[in-house]
């Protein structure tokens, strides 16, 4: 008997019918709102994502599929960093980065140029933080292995 192996495949775009059924964007009701949108290599919202965040100091997370303009928002809480899940279509693994919510980021941060550092820390816009996810291109987020 033989056995073949099952190929990675992607599955949707169903994230926002599947497994963001019910809001789970509020990490902590006394937090900030971070918000932002999931962009494609060509700059373009990508629609079907879906977002999620964990704090592993708090043992929080929350889930957030992308509107129709790409966007996605939760209330976190004011922590140093919060652990940035991408789900979107065409990828066969899901992507992992980190967004700084205030300040420089520490040691991961400061090994990065200048251009790539900007892509970790959220921008506070007055009352809340802007974090956009770019999958691919001149603005690409930076993201780790695993």
């Amino acid at each position: 008997m033989t056995l073949v192996r099952t190929p990675s495949q992607t599955v949707g775009p169903f994230y926002s019918i599947g497994l963001s059924r019910r809001s789970l964007t509020e990490l902590d009701s006394a937090g900030i709102e971070l918000r932002g949108t999931l962009y494609d290599g060509a700059g373009e919202p990508i629609r079907d994502g879906m977002i999620e965040l964990w704090d592993a100091a708090g043992g929080r997370w929350g889930r957030c599929g992308t509107e129709d303009e790409g966007r996605f928002a939760f209330r976190v809480p004011k922590v140093r960093q919060l652990e940035v899940f991408v789900f979107a279509r065409g990828l066969l693994r899901h992507q992992w980065t980190r967004v700084y919510l205030g300040g420089e980021g520490g040691p991961v941060v400061a090994a990065l140029s200048p251009a790539d550092r900007e892509t970790l820390v959220a921008v506070d816009e007055g009352g809340a933080l802007r974090f956009d996810i770019h999958m691919q291109g001149d603005r690409a987020t930076v993201f780790f292995a695993h």
